[in-house]
């Protein structure tokens, strides 16, 4: 075997060493955040990330000056050996270093789909949320002058100026990166129902974060920070909506006393969301309202061992245990008595006509059902397959006796989150012959 480079040798230790400070940034971070709370506060929040990142990215231009040519570090058609860390770190480092780089271009014009989300699921109250595959689209370009565009569900009840929810995230976003908000134009396109307990407000601020940090030309760091979710979450107080709205699926969430942690539960094969969209709004603060300041330990250990029993039948993919693991006696109770009487009546009328389960969605005045037998596309597979449709006519029915009008709509999980599917200029423009998906 030749002579070992000793040269080469320092340099990925110098390497390895920024690399091994750039996790101590990290964890500095946590530390850091929970001995000043930062995350009860959302200027601290943005600062924490702004400064983290800015460290990150300094520590980042420090690796790449230490690393070695390519033709050194594996490239030329050199083979690294399994032993070969350090040059497997450098390679690395130096793709991070130069995707770094290029994101700082910011661009003129980025169009985001943002899903529909349904949060609690029952007794995850607060922390536990999925991904309804229905979505709105946000578009933000640079403009002369500010100016906001809605259409679509619940446009003509939209704030138009800096109070929307689209605005609020895109400033956290331009905060976290340390820029100037530019003038924008902002067009809406809502599909979401509004303020029906499907995360109308969440979509609208993860749409305005992903669309300010990719005009900004800006990234965060994701692995052992999900820097992303801790401002969506610190905006909107929680993460059941946020989290599903950004990674899609079914996610739970919450907070180690450093920060918003998440983690997906799989979503069976099969299972369909059968949804009742009242035709009135129902406010978050008036939901939240109905619910007492205290709650038994009863309640606790009721709640406790749904969500316990509600998890567990998920990653079985056992549908026939959904029914109980969605009971509640934290919010659900108190918000059918003194704000929805239609609820009870009907959970009974869906898990009557099959679904496998029932739940108030978010804080309302949405009920979801969850049903199971669908295979591919619905509008392929026999009816009497299924029982979606069974189940819905038994929602509206049940709704129609207390007085309520409204649509069902149904559809089914998606796996993922909110996504770019426009920008200018392109991603795929700048990097060097690459083709990112949809063209991007």
């Amino acid at each position: 075997p030749s002579k070992p480079n000793m040269k080469e040798g320092s340099r990925s230790l110098a390497v390895a060493c920024s690399a091994t400070a750039l996790a101590g940034l990290t964890l500095g971070y946590f530390l850091a955040s929970k001995k000043h709370n930062v995350l009860d506060d959302k200027p601290k929040a943005v600062a924490f990330v702004t400064r983290v990142n800015s460290e990150a990215v300094l520590a980042t231009d420090q690796m790449s000056q230490e690393l070695p040519p390519s033709s050194s570090v594996g490239g030329g058609g050199e083979v690294l050996k399994p032993h070969q860390h350090e040059k497997k770190m450098a390679q690395k480092l130096a793709l991070r270093s130069s995707v770094e780089l290029e994101n700082q271009r910011p661009r003129d014009l980025v169009t985001v789909r943002v899903p529909a989300t349904s949060a609690n699921m029952g007794p995850g109250f607060d922390c536990l949320g999925c991904c309804v595959d229905m979505w709105s689209e946000v578009t933000v370009e640079r403009s002369d002058r500010f100016e906001i565009v809605a259409s679509g569900d619940g446009a003509e009840q939209m704030p138009l100026d800096d109070t929307n929810y689209v605005v609020v995230g895109l400033k956290a976003a331009f905060e976290a990166a340390n820029k100037p908000i530019p003038l924008l134009k902002y067009t809406i396109v809502s599909t979401i129902p509004f303020a029906r307990g499907l995360g109308s407000s969440s979509a609208a601020i993860v749409a305005g974060i992903i669309a300010g940090l990719v005009l900004a030309g800006h990234r965060l760091p994701c692995w052992g920070s999900e820097a992303l979710l801790q401002i969506a979450a610190t905006i909107e107080g929680h993460p059941d909506n946020v989290a599903p709205a950004i990674y899609g699926g079914i996610q739970l969430g919450i907070h180690n006393g450093s920060r918003w942690i998440t983690e997906r539960i799989p979503t069976p094969p099969g299972m369909q969301l059968v949804m009742f969209v009242p035709d009135f709004i129902g406010k978050t603060s008036t939901a939240r309202a109905a619910l007492g300041p205290t709650v038994t330990r009863k309640e606790a250990s009721f709640n406790v061992g749904r969500v316990a029993y509600l998890v567990n039948a998920l990653c079985q993919g056992n549908l026939d245990c959904l029914k109980e693991g969605v009971e509640d006696a934290l919010h659900q109770p108190q918000r059918g008595d003194a704000i929805y009487p239609y609820l009870y009546p009907m959970i009974t009328a869906a898990t009557a006509a099959g679904a496998n389960a029932c739940y108030l969605s978010g804080a309302g005045p949405t009920v979801m059902a969850l049903t199971s037998g669908a295979s591919g596309d619905i509008f392929t597979q026999r009816v009497q397959e299924r029982n979606d449709v069974a189940v819905a006519n038994a929602m509206r029915r049940a709704a129609q006796e207390k007085g309520i009008e409204g649509k069902v709509f149904v559809t089914s999980i998606a796996s993922e989150g909110a996504k770019v599917v426009k920008v200018e200029p392109s991603f795929t423009e700048t990097s060097g012959g690459i083709v990112f998906k949809e063209g991007l």
